[in-house]
């Protein structure tokens, strides 16, 4: 984390505009889970402390350039109200003359949301002039968006472009966390992937399997390695195009990859669907594999709690459908009990532990499940390399 942040430079009586990540679940107008919402908290009260106005902007769900009110933050400013117990303007465009007359106006110490940047195909189109006309509502710019910084944005890369640019508390606590894991971990390190394909994970594998002591692999992808292991693995989830990859990646790792020795298997994922636990060897030719099975939940644990460092990305069943969810409580729960550094992906990873009431017993659950995936790999995230250096 070589990269300036809010507490770096001065801001006092300046206009800051923040990128935050405020693509949170609501349902019927309603917020299901404001995590995003509250981990942006930090950086908006250090900046009003200091004595900035706060100018938010955020993407919200996927309206495909066009102005869509299912995809308005009005909702959102509203619960952000609430958390900071003060007033958040909000505003229905996020450029043009209106915005910036209104921004210019407000007084010091306000906070103001915009309205979505993706109503606007220039965003994602990281079109210079909309990152222009964005830059101009503020003074400073702040990324505080971990989970959109893997995208080359307007909102997240092109306004860096034409303001002074620096990390927000969150960016800096996310890529504190994981480059740690990465880069200098307390051992033994332990990383556990899971999710349903394996091809989405050879990047992580790749960049990990030098790096850990130990690789757990469950979930939908477990398979695709049993399979190159040479197991009839019945209707369960197969990703045939990486069998060659896991084929060698296990002749490479040898004991350091562990694979389930048992699993549930079901006819189909349906919530109470009548199941049986069969070591990886009987899986019938007529079930799909839906969770670890008793035993290998055993086995994993045992690993995680000799750990003192854990990476977590994917969940080791179909969580969301009970009782696929067995696997995943039982490695968390040793998880919480090994006192070890745990570093929870985003996404799915983020979802189960939350649901099946973990979160809180995490060192660190992180905001961006894309953006965490890319940074496991190894890759540069757009949105954090174009911040100014420290040095």
């Amino acid at each position: 984390m070589n990269k300036k942040t809010v507490r770096d430079i001065e801001v006092q009586g300046k206009r800051v505009l923040v990128r935050v990540d405020f693509n949170v679940p609501i349902h019927d107008g309603v917020i299901t889970d404001d995590r995003r919402i509250r981990e942006s908290l930090p950086t908006i009260e250090y900046l009003l402390e200091q004595g900035a106005t706060v100018i938010l902007m955020s993407h919200f769900g996927r309206p495909k350039g066009q102005r869509d009110p299912q995809y308005s933050l009005r909702p959102v400013a509203e619960r952000l109200s609430q958390l900071l117990q003060r007033p958040v303007q909000f505003l229905e465009d996020c450029i043009g003359e209106a915005v910036e007359q209104a921004v210019q106006s407000l007084p010091r110490g306000s906070v103001v949301l915009l309205e979505n940047v993706r109503f606007y195909p220039q965003e994602e189109a990281n079109d210079p002039a909309f990152a222009r006309a964005l830059a101009q509502l503020g003074e400073v710019y702040v990324n505080d968006a971990f989970g959109s910084a893997h995208r080359a944005h307007a909102s997240t890369e092109g306004v860096a472009h034409y303001l002074p640019a620096v990390a927000g508390l969150l960016m800096e606590k996310e890529l504190r966390y994981l480059g740690q894991a990465l880069a200098s971990p307390e051992r033994p390190f332990v990383a556990i992937l899971g999710g349903a394909k394996v091809h989405d994970k050879i990047g992580v594998i790749r960049n990990l399997l030098p790096k850990v002591d130990k690789l757990l692999i469950g979930g939908g992808m477990a398979f695709t390695f049993l399979r190159a292991q040479g197991y009839e693995i019945g209707k369960s989830l197969l990703d045939a195009e990486s069998l060659e990859f896991a084929a060698e990646m296990l002749q490479q790792a040898g004991e350091k990859i562990v694979l389930p020795t048992d699993v549930v298997v079901a006819p189909a994922l349906e919530p109470n669907a009548p199941t049986q636990t069969v070591p990886v060897s009987q899986i019938p030719a007529d079930q799909m594999g839906l969770d670890i099975g008793a035993g290998t939940a055993r086995t994993f644990s045992e690993v995680v709690k000799t750990a003192r460092t854990v990476v977590w990305n994917g969940p080791l069943g179909a969580f969301e459908t009970p009782p696929f969810e067995q696997g995943t409580r039982a490695v968390l729960q040793a998880l919480a009990e090994s006192g070890a550094v745990s570093i929870l992906g985003g996404g799915d990873t983020a979802a189960a532990a939350e649901q099946l009431g973990f979160a809180e017993r995490m060192t660190h659950i992180s905001t961006g499940g894309g953006a965490a995936l890319e940074f496991l790999e190894g890759r540069p995230l757009p949105g954090v390399v174009v911040l100014q250096d420290k040095s």
